[in-house]
């Protein structure tokens, strides 16, 4: 499930000015993940753990409950409500979690915990970034067993080949084979809804579950299956999430025209085909998707599904970096090395401590688990948390933010919340079914998250304590001057108010200051861009120095050198060659104080560490950066 924004150029060079380039290239980048549902989902739902049999009422009660699901949660919730919760036009977790906080700004408590929900749906997305390639990969190049008998000992190492070269790939950028992804897309939901078409005219009754009481049936004769089953019919609503995350990309109404028009008929034909096959067939249940097609047409599908399946798998790889992008902006998580592997497109970043972490555990589950059947077990909790997280943001913005009438907006949202948690509560069990994993995984990122997020803020409070006031500062300057050197010392600072650090450290140690020195302070704000007037704000305080204050939006990296160039004041010189960017480096050293427990500051202390240096995070020229570091006791 791609949870923000990803592979910006693989639409940019795609669309034409029409509104069929866009459709086209939103149907490759947000579609690839729900649209590979159809390998597993029915082939899960009727593998037999279940319970559910594979006769008319079984096959018509599935069907009916996957389409309704389709319709209320992916068109109804996402496209026509979710869809237009965005923070000036970005989507995602992150985007929505800050539109949530400044919902709740007057309620301190609830923000909070706002903002905690919002870091544990970010954290589990990660877990499902694992498992989307890996169950995808593997169902699709599951067909060869049926292709060529006896080679169902090379799917293995098969899917880990190809995995492991599409994460190899990443740090080379993936701009050559984006342009392909719409166009290979569109192809595949056609095949989709021409296989499903084919297989509805041999059993044309299967229409009949388009009729909601075949699922309330479902459900009255199977009262405790049919809660359980939901944990299998949810994975026809994986990668719903996408269709938030990337509007950014693409703007609303094109996603929501490629979902009507494409997408939507291609998932439910094909469906609706698979169960008229095991209508007429009750032992195609073992790959029903494969089984659909004509045996002429079995090596074309399983080559177009690999196809397929990579698309999805890069489009929650990308989203997984952009994702982690947007964390490192909002202080979330440390600073990491990002690497833009386009020169000319903003949003195709690499970042390999990602990629090689989600390498890593996706291999461990192709080796662990070994099939898609295994890994559907796995399948469902990281979803379905993200979705009622998602679902409990929205409310808050639709309620507090947009201020909608409460008689109108409740019984919507109550709607959302209970089909969100019937799906949740349906996959709780896989917990102690494989589905451990990405809920461990989750938990250990929320952790890490949450440590550095509270680590940072214990961090500022604590120098803060020990802070010069800078009228006090400059005060003393004017009554007894140091010596003062040509140039323009720019001094990096998290607090406006304080006097930095390095500064002191600079005074005490050199005893000399600048002609010009500026207090400089880069601040991301909760939007995905700040318009370029409204970048730099400076204020003079006399005896040659300033404070500049420096705005980001969350979705942009903070260039502070291409910044100070533009800003075009003339008190101030900022040419390469005249100005020292200076640099506090605190060494920490973890204490048994109260702030945190001691494990928490120890790890805090490691990130600390090993975080990205501020020098490479702000694009600092490297022979002009000078770091003076102090130990800190926290």
């Amino acid at each position: 499930m791609s949870q923000t924004s990803v592979l910006q150029s693989s639409h940019d060079q795609v669309r034409a000015s029409s509104g069929l380039g866009l459709l086209i290239a939103a149907t490759g980048v947000v579609y690839g993940d729900i649209g590979t549902s159809p390998l597993y989902t029915l082939k899960e739902v009727f593998a037999g753990h279940y319970g559910v049999a594979v006769n008319h009422d079984g096959v018509l009660g599935i069907l009916s409950m996957i389409f309704w699901s389709l319709i209320w949660v992916v068109s109804i919730k996402y496209v026509l409500f979710i869809l237009r919760a965005d923070n000036q036009g970005e989507g995602g977790v992150m985007a929505l979690t800050t539109l949530a906080r400044r919902a709740t700004a007057a309620y301190p408590r609830l923000s909070r915990t706002l903002m905690l929900l919002g870091l544990f749906g970010a954290a589990l997305f990660y877990g499902d970034s694992m498992i989307t390639p890996a169950i995808s990969v593997l169902s699709a190049i599951e067909g060869l067993d049926l292709a060529f008998k006896g080679v169902g000992q090379w799917v293995k190492p098969l899917a880990l080949a190809v995995l492991v070269a599409l994460f190899l790939i990443q740090k080379h950028g993936t701009a050559r084979i984006g342009i392909l992804f719409g166009p290979i897309m569109v192809i595949w939901f056609l095949v989709l809804g021409g296989l499903g078409v084919h297989g509805i005219l041999q059993r044309p009754e299967v229409l009949k579950a388009l009729n909601p009481w075949w699922a309330v049936n479902f459900f009255l004769t199977h009262p405790g299956l049919g809660v359980t089953i939901l944990g299998a019919v949810v994975l026809a609503l994986t990668g719903a999430e996408a269709l938030y995350a990337d509007m950014g990309h693409f703007g609303r109404r094109p996603i929501a025209r490629a979902w009507f028009s494409l997408v939507l008929p291609g998932l439910v034909l094909n469906y609706f085909g698979q169960g008229a096959l095991l209508l007429a067939d009750p032992a195609a249940a073992r790959n029903p998707f494969y089984l659909l097609a004509p045996n002429w047409a079995l090596l074309p599908m399983i080559i177009l599904s690999t196809l397929a399946t990579i698309i999805a798998s890069q489009a929650v790889i990308s989203g997984a970096f952009s994702l982690t992008q947007q964390a490192i902006q909002l202080g979330y998580v440390p600073r990491m090395q990002i690497q833009h592997t386009s020169s000319a497109e903003q949003g195709q970043i690499y970042i390999g401590l990602v990629n090689w972490a989600l390498m890593a555990g996706v291999v461990l589950l192709v080796l662990g688990f070994g099939s898609s059947g295994a890994l559907a077990s796995a399948y469902g909790v990281a979803v379905t948390g993200t979705m009622l997280i998602t679902t409990l943001l929205v409310a808050t913005v639709i309620l507090l933010l947009w201020k909608v009438p409460r008689w109108l907006a409740i019984p919507v949202l109550l709607g959302f919340l209970c089909v969100d948690s019937l799906f949740f509560a349906a996959n709780v069990p896989k917990v102690f079914q494989g589905g451990a994993f990405p809920v461990i995984a989750g938990i250990g990122l929320f952790v890490l998250m949450t440590t550095w997020r509270r680590g940072k803020e214990n961090l500022i409070q604590l120098l803060d304590e020990t802070a010069l006031p800078l009228p006090a500062f400059i005060e003393s300057v004017r009554l007894q001057p140091p010596h003062r050197v040509h140039g323009t010392a720019v001094f990096l600072s998290a607090r406006p108010e304080a006097v930095p650090h390095a500064l002191l450290h600079n005074l005490l140690h050199n005893q000399v200051l600048h002609e010009r020195v500026v207090l400089l302070t880069v601040q991301t704000e909760d939007s995905p861009r700040v318009p370029r007037q409204q970048r730099f704000q400076v204020d003079s305080y006399g005896e040659g120095f300033y404070r500049v204050i420096l705005h980001f939006g969350f979705m942009e990296e903070p260039n502070v050198p291409e910044a100070l160039r533009l800003s075009h004041l003339e008190d101030l010189d900022f040419s390469p060659m005249r100005t020292t960017f200076f640099l506090s480096r605190e060494t920490l050293i973890p204490t048994k104080r109260m702030a945190m427990a001691y494990w928490r500051e120890t790890l805090f202390a490691f990130l600390q560490k090993n975080a990205n240096s501020s020098m490479r995070y702000f694009q600092l020229p490297v022979n002009r950066v000078i770091e003076l570091g102090a130990q800190v006791e926290i």
